[in-house]
Order: C-alpha cells, then structure tokens, then sequence
C-alpha cells in the first residue's frame, strides 16, 4: 500500500470474515436458503467495504485498481468457460487407476500453456466422464490439486501469481529455471498419493465391473476444434497491455465468437450452463472487495518483521493464499519483499503500479521470489477460494451430480493430510535454511 493511503483499521476485515464464514457455512447448514441469498450477501458485505474506502479511507484510486483487477479476473475466466464449454472430448469406457494418473499428468502439463483455469475448464468435463461409473470426491479434490493449482507453476501464463510477478518485469523463463524441482517433486508426491488412493477405490468395485474395465479401451473423440482458434486468440490477448481494456475486449470477442460457433448439439452433450461462472463472479466480487483491508493490513505492517527468512515468506504467502485469493496475496508479499530487499523501489503503489527492474544476479531477492512464487501457487490448492478455477470445478462437478465435499471438509478431509505434509516437505527441502 502507497504511503499515501492510510491503513484501514483492523475492524475492516470483519466483512471478509463475514464472508468467509457464509461461504463455508452456508451450503452446508442452510443449503436452500444459501443458493437463494448467497448473491445479497455477497453484495451487501463488498458494499460494506467499499462504503469504508471510498468514503472513509477516500482510497478512490485504491477501488478503482481492484475494480480493474477483479474485471479482468472474470473476464478471462469467463471467456475461457465458454470457449471450453464449446470443446467436447467424448470418452468411452472407464479410466483404470494408471490411466486417471497419466490423464491428471498430462493436465498438469497442460496447465502450463493453457493457464490453471484453462486446462481446468478443458479438460475437467472428459475427466467427470472418465470416471462416472465410480466418481467420488478425491476425484475432483486430486484434479483441483494438480491440474488447478500445482501443475502451472511453471510458466507465468501458468497461474495468475505468476503471470502478475511477469508483468512486473520477471523474465519468463525465470519460473522455470527457479522452481521445477518443486513442481516435479509436487507432481509426483500427488500423483502417487493419488494412485494409492485411487487404486483402493477401484480394488473396492465389483469383481464384475473390474474385469469388464480391464477389457475396455479408451476411445477418444473431439468436438469442436473451431474453439481452438479462439483459445489461441484468449492466451494471446493475456499478454496484451495497452490500452486499458483492450486485452478483456479481444477475451470477449473470442467467448461470443465461440458461442455463435459452436454446435447446440456439443453444449448439450457438455451439460453446458452459465451457472458456475455466474456463481463465481458473484462470490468473487464480494471477495474482491471484502479482502482489500486484509491485504492492506499485511503490507502496511511489512516492515515489523524485521529480517525474516524465504521460509517465513513461504508460509506467510502460502497461509494467505489460502484464505485469500493467491494473485493479490503474491502482489502484496512482492511489494514487502521489494521494501526489505530493494527499498529504492519503494514496494508496490497504490494503485498497484512497480516498475520492478528484476535483478537476477541477487541471490537473496531470488530466493525470496521463489517462496512466495511456490507459496501462492502451492497453498492456492488448499480452499475453493485459493485459486481461481478451484471453485469452477467443484461447480461444473456439483452440476453433474459428481460428489465433492463442501469448504470446510475440502480443507479438513482434503488438504489437511494430503496437502499439508507435502507444504512441509517443500520447506523442508527448499526453505528451511536462513541462508
């Protein structure tokens, strides 16, 4: 936060608390009453805050950056929810352990040229399909793990975290150079993890309906290739800067382009519906909006943590991102990362503006980049709300009547003991030592 803005007061979190305990709470206690009211709560605790900034903070330019931020965010998410509404990958048979493992690498891979949110809107349909004689939760919590979160942490088109860091002037490469060997360590470590628990559930299958699977093959079919030029023409318009609006504008001209393209037949055969980016953009603008003193409250408070450590950044920016969404939480621990290490470039503005001239022969900024860069993009994986497309794919999986635990249980039944001993060894490993 710019030196010119005053820190919002502690009690300005409450809506974002607010909202997070409805979320969590609210599908589980109060299902119906949720899926009726969850648009007015959402609205109400974001004009809360905004109330307090604009009004009492008058932090004009502050809202207006996240207004921009959060446009964006729905607009390419949107645009490629549409665009792989329009690809149908038909599946015949039913996936075997080893094959649902090579489909998740495969998307972990994928993630990388797509995006998270790309590869998880393409490929989490044909997977729903793979698996529909025998789907259970893990499916989609494993899918969210990989595909949605871990596998892009590779390139900066990767996950949103990333592609800010390269907006700010990180060589593209430099991700790749810098964190493969926790991303293949990551991979691995799910994948196995995943086979294991995987295996039991199909040793857990009939004898019948096993031996029918050990006879099937895949058989792989692909609709909707028009869509590919218009995924190409959304990846592109990610890296377009100037003017302001120009790259939303070429992601909605490639969704509405999709859609008088594509085939009704391809959307029924999707069970394709604006529900689930209808619920996120909801959900995310009160997010957006509630989550601004939080963010604020870290960055401004920055510089009592004396001389941390890459591995306090890690958890730091990792627990965050957890709670938060990990594409603002990483902006705000470069900007503290920036005042510890190069204080002349005076951290991030108000407006989130930094013209980061990227010094990669410092040895010490470098390993604070890549905590907070694994950070956020390993710890998004922990809640629905970490990382953009977790909540989209539970969404798609809830319409397709596919099971999948709620925001407490995700993170609790999930995260806990699958994500968690795998965050400790990153640490263990990477960031342990203070030098």
């Amino acid at each position: 936060m710019g030196p010119e803005l005053p820190a919002p007061s502690p009690w300005s979190v409450l809506p974002f608390l607010l909202l997070l305990a409805a979320i969590a709470s609210g599908p589980l206690l109060l299902p119906r009453a949720w899926a009726r009211h969850y648009p007015k709560i959402s609205f109400c605790l974001a004009a809360v805050t905004l109330a307090y900034y604009l009004f009492g903070l008058q932090a004009i330019s502050r809202v207006q950056h996240v207004a921009h931020e959060y446009i964006s965010f729905i607009v390419l998410i949107g645009a490629l929810f549409v665009v792989s509404g329009g690809i149908h990958i038909n599946v015949k048979g039913e996936a075997q352990p080893h094959v649902n493992v090579i489909y998740l690498l495969i998307g972990a891979l994928a993630a990388n040229v797509l995006g998270t949110t790309g590869a998880s809107m393409l490929l989490i349909r044909p997977w729903i399909r793979m698996n529909r004689h025998r789907a259970a939760a893990h499916h989609i919590v494993f899918f969210i793990f990989i595909v949605s979160n871990v596998g892009g942490c590779l390139t900066p088109v990767g996950d949103p975290p990333l592609f800010l860091g390269y907006l700010k002037g990180i060589p593209f490469w430099w991700v790749a150079e810098h964190c493969w060997p926790m991303w293949a360590i990551a991979v691995a470590f799910l994948l196995l993890l995943f086979y294991a628990i995987d295996s039991a559930n199909y040793r857990r299958s009939p004898e019948k309906f096993r031996e029918r699977l050990a006879a099937t093959h895949e058989e792989w079919r692909f609709e909707g290739s028009e869509n590919i030029f218009f995924l190409l023409v959304i990846l592109g318009a990610v890296f377009v800067k100037q003017p302001v609006l120009l790259r939303e504008g070429l992601m909605l001209a490639a969704a509405a382009g999709s859609w008088s393209a594509t085939k009704k037949s391809i959307h029924a055969a999707n069970h394709f519906t604006f529900h689930p980016i209808a619920e996120v953009a909801i959900l995310f603008f009160g997010i957006f909006a509630t989550m601004m003193p939080a963010l604020d409250l870290v960055q401004a408070n920055a510089h009592r943590l004396g001389q941390p450590s890459p591995g306090t950044f890690y958890w730091g920016c990792g627990l965050l991102s957890s709670a938060l969404d990990n594409a603002p939480t990483y902006l705000t621990f470069l900007s503290a990362t920036l005042g510890l290490l190069a204080p002349a470039q005076n951290g991030l503005g108000p407006g989130g503006e930094l013209g980061l001239a990227f010094l990669p022969g410092d040895p010490e900024l470098t390993k604070f980049l890549v905590a907070i860069s694994i950070g956020a993009v390993f710890f998004g994986a922990n809640t629905y709300i970490g990382n953009a497309p977790n909540f989209m794919v539970k969404s798609i999986a809830d319409q397709q009547k596919v099971p999948t635990p709620g925001f407490i249980g995700f993170s609790l039944k999930y995260a806990l003991p699958c994500m968690a001993p795998l965050l400790v060894l990153i640490w263990l490993l990477f960031f342990r030592s203070n030098h």
